[in-house]
């Protein structure tokens, strides 16, 4: 579960559709996009948007390591092509290196600069 951090971008693939929200199996774990994090709209039909089986990119919203499951969110992403023509690798650690370096990074550029 240490892989998967509030933020970043996850593809799976839709594996069950209810009247509250669509379950994702990302990897070994499942996860369910709850009605409310689909669109900001209001929300009639959730086939309207995917079908079982369906490969898709998400959102972390939470992680529930207790129960290993995925709060994720599709809420103004391009889910169904968000990696479509991009030359980037994909990865599930999202902005956690920019995060975990930022602080290193702009040390270093302070003390160049002071030079």
């Amino acid at each position: 579960m240490e892989d998967y951090t509030v933020g970043s971008i996850v593809k799976g693939e839709v594996t069950g559709i209810e009247p509250y929200g669509i379950f994702v199996k990302v990897d070994n774990l499942n996860g369910l996009i709850h009605i409310s994090e689909i669109a900001n709209n209001y929300i009639s039909n959730i086939t309207k948007y995917v079908k079982v089986g369906e490969k898709i990119y998400a959102k972390v919203i939470d992680v529930d390591n207790e129960n290993n499951r995925l709060k994720l969110s599709i809420k103004g992403l391009n889910y169904k092509e968000f990696y479509k023509n991009r030359k980037v690798r994909e990865s599930v650690r999202g902005f956690s290196p920019l995060q975990e370096n930022l602080e290193k990074w702009m040390n270093e550029t302070l003390k160049e600069m002071e030079h």
